[in-house]
């Protein structure tokens, strides 16, 4: 029997032509089918991730070094003046460095043992004032509260108390990590020193190596931006130093008046250290004057405390937005802010070196902002224009039952009337 046309058609549809696929043909087809490039993209994606966390690591690692070259770096800048001074009239420069460096390392050293000499002796004054500061208090408590307190009850109570006990074990056990700060800071010092000393020593040689990877104009450039930060560096410590002068002149006065010893050496302290020290310099500056008028009379470091306050909301929002807009050339508002993004970034270090830093990028970038000629329009200078009407006039019209207010009116009708004489000439 002839097969039908039916089944021949259930044959071809059954047995396709062409080879028979093989067992798990699909998966065979997608490696067949994947990119050459795909692996290859793969590994390098992964090792720029690698990268990427390595370099994030290392840059964690690394943060408190690359700070220390930071301010070892507007150090330099600051002491740049002295040292082109001192080598263009023969010296070798690291041997002006040196000398600069000397310098102020014999002053600050001296104020140092100055102060803690003064110091230490108020500080036995304290102690042995001490019993007597005790008593008067008592029997102000005595007299006030009508109670019936004793200075050897207060101290054995005070001696046995679980209080003490527990501050002098913490204290016994932190002696270690207060060493280890203070080891560090050291370290930290020299570090900061060290760097400074190199970046002034060799600026000449550290320029000429930075424009040698340079073409010409960019080195142009460079050197123009270096001369500024140098300017605006020197600019930043002088406004710094005119208002330590300033306000160690008006503690002076205050401690000399009340009577208060060391008032000289008071005021250098208050001046130099709540205008070189950001963020608590101006607390740190502010306690030793007390401490010392607390001897005298605790009256007197209230007093002190109210100058204190006073005087920084005036330095603050008057004296130094003036002296920083004459001398960095920058404006007041961009030098608050500045400060604040400074500490925000860098904590007390962003505060000391964010004002000049800012100055210098702001002289740097001057340059290449395109500058037009301002046109003379009333609302540059301040003033409104006259050409619509103010609200005011506007209430007046309603009230005058007038569409327009009179000062429109009148040159309206004169042009109306002009018009007329021009039609009936």
């Amino acid at each position: 029997m002839a097969p039908t046309d039916e089944t021949l058609q259930a044959t071809a549809d059954a047995s396709p032509p062409g080879p028979t696929p093989p067992p798990g043909g699909g998966a065979a087809t997608a490696r067949a089918r994947m990119p050459r490039w795909l692996p290859r993209a793969m590994v390098l994606a992964l090792a720029l991730v690698a990268c990427f966390q390595l370099g994030s690591w290392a840059f964690h690692q690394l943060t408190g070094l690359l700070i220390n070259v930071l301010i070892a770096f507007f150090l330099a800048l600051a002491v740049e003046p002295a040292v082109s001074w001192m080598a263009g009239r023969g010296m070798r420069r690291g041997a002006a460095t040196g000398i600069v460096f000397l310098g102020v390392m014999i002053a600050a050293l001296g104020f140092v043992v100055l102060l803690s000499s003064m110091l230490a002796g108020q500080i036995v004054s304290m102690v042995e004032d001490f019993p007597d500061y005790l008593d008067s208090v008592i029997n102000g408590i005595n007299q006030t509260f009508h109670t019936d307190l004793s200075r050897v009850a207060v101290q054995d109570s005070l001696l046995h108390s679980d209080w003490l006990q527990k501050y002098v074990q913490n204290s016994a056990g932190g002696v270690l990590d207060v060493s280890g700060q203070v080891l560090g800071g050291l370290f930290q010092l020299l570090t900061i020193l060290l760097f400074s000393f190199y970046f002034a020593a060799d600026g000449p040689r550290l320029r000429r190596a930075l424009c040698s990877v340079l073409p010409p104009a960019k080195q142009a450039e460079v050197l123009r931006a270096w001369e500024i930060a140098v300017d605006k560096t020197g600019g930043y410590l002088y406004s710094r130093g005119l208002m330590a002068l300033i306000s160690g002149i008006a503690h002076y006065v205050l401690l000399q008046a009340l009577g208060v010893p060391y008032a000289p050496v008071l005021a250098v302290w208050v001046g130099l250290v709540s205008q070189f020290i950001p963020t608590i310099g101006t607390y740190l500056a502010g306690a030793l004057p007390m401490l010392i008028a607390f001897t005298v009379d605790p009256w007197y470091a209230l007093w002190v405390l109210v100058f204190v306050v006073v005087y920084q909301q005036f330095e603050n929002y008057m004296l130094q937005p003036k002296l920083t807009a004459k001398t960095v050339d920058i404006h007041p508002a961009v030098a608050f802010g500045s400060v604040i993004v400074g500490t925000a970034l860098l904590g007390a270090v962003g505060a000391l070196i964010a004002i000049p830093a800012v100055a210098t990028l702001q002289a740097f970038l001057g340059a290449y902002v395109k500058r037009y000629d301002v046109t003379d329009d009333p609302r540059v200078h301040g003033h409104r224009r006259r050409a619509g009407s103010s609200p005011l006039a506007r209430v007046r019209a309603a009230l005058r039952g007038q569409d327009e207010p009179p000062g429109e009116a009148a040159p309206a009708q004169e042009e109306g009337a002009g018009h007329a004489r021009g039609g009936s000439q």
